[in-house]
Parts: structure tokens; C-alpha cells; sequence
């Protein structure tokens, strides 16, 4: 199986973000619930008032097409509309390789070993 990731990036009115994701836990435990998730989190960008950030880790294809199809995504697309929602850029990358950050010395390596 082969891990999908989502990078996304929504922005809404700042006035309103804050209880954007105060009140988005439900929809991202309910992700989080889900065969297959891996990672599911929300946050608020520290540059930009507008922004939440997203980042989801999926086991495979099916399991984010298993998301897509359910309620737990269906409630999250309708929470936050609710928040002034300006724009949305999401895109998806599927892993075909995974590795730590820093080798065994504690160095940061741009290398797959």
C-alpha cells in the first residue's frame, strides 16, 4: 500500500477562525476514527491570520476514498463553510519512499538510506 498526504491551506474570515477550529474537533476526531487515518490535524497559521492549515497522512487510496465517501469528510466541508471561507488549495501526494529526518549521529539528511 502506498501512504496518500494532504497539504491544504484554507483561508477564512480571521474574525472567525479561532471558533473554526475550537469547534472542528468533532470532525477531526471523527477522521481520526476512520480505518485508515493515520494523521489528521488542523492548525492555525502563525503568519497568516486567515489560515488553517491541514496536514492528513492516509494509509492508501482507498482509505482517503473510504473518507471522501463518509460523513466524517461530508461534516468538515460543511463546518467550514460556515466560517467565511475566502479560498482552499489542497493537493494530495502519495509516498513511495519514507525515512527519518536525521540519521543515526542526529545530522539532518536530504537522503532515503
Amino acid at each position: 500500500m502506498t501512504k496518500i498526504v494532504i497539504a491544504a491551506q484554507i483561508d477564512l474570515d480571521p474574525a472567525q477562525r479561532e471558533q473554526a477550529l475550537k469547534t472542528a474537533k468533532p470532525h477531526i476526531d471523527a477522521a481520526l476514527a476512520q480505518d485508515g487515518c493515520i494523521h489528521y490535524d488542523w492548525s492555525a497559521d502563525g503568519n497568516n491570520p486567515a489560515r488553517v492549515n491541514v496536514f492528513e497522512e492516509w494509509e492508501s487510496e482507498e482509505a482517503l476514498a473510504n473518507h471522501f465517501a463518509g460523513q466524517a469528510y461530508a461534516g468538515m466541508r460543511d463546518h467550514i463553510g460556515q466560517f467565511g471561507l475566502t479560498s482552499a488549495e489542497s493537493k494530495k501526494y502519495r509516498v513511495d519512499a519514507e525515512a527519518p529526518v536525521y540519521n543515526a549521529e542526529g545530522v539532518a539528511t536530504e537522503a532515503f538510506e
